[in-house]
């Protein structure tokens, strides 16, 4: 993985703990909008962090492939682009 593994570790640690403190808001019975706002904050947190993956995947893993020259490899990353962009959208 070519995303800073460090700052990609310590918000994913930081979004578990969003979900830790979620799911003890539910066990409480806490007020559902209070929940809500929470989740919609860790969403918030995990997109953020893929989009600085799929950053990082496109400065490194698909820019090597259209560096090479092998027509397959740059095929191959730009369907996996598409893909993402595609899962991204629904």
């Amino acid at each position: 993985m070519m995303a800073d593994r460090a700052r990609i570790t310590r918000l994913l640690k930081t979004a578990r703990g969003q979900i830790d403190g979620i799911l003890r808001m539910v066990e409480d019975d806490r007020y559902c909008v209070d929940i809500s706002t929470q989740l919609m904050a860790t969403e918030s947190l995990l997109a953020r962090i893929n989009a600085d993956v799929l950053k990082a995947h496109m400065e490194g893993c698909v820019r090597t492939a259209m560096e090479t020259g092998d027509e397959q490899e740059k095929e191959d990353k730009l369907k996996e682009i598409e893909a993402i962009i595609d899962k991204l959208a629904k």
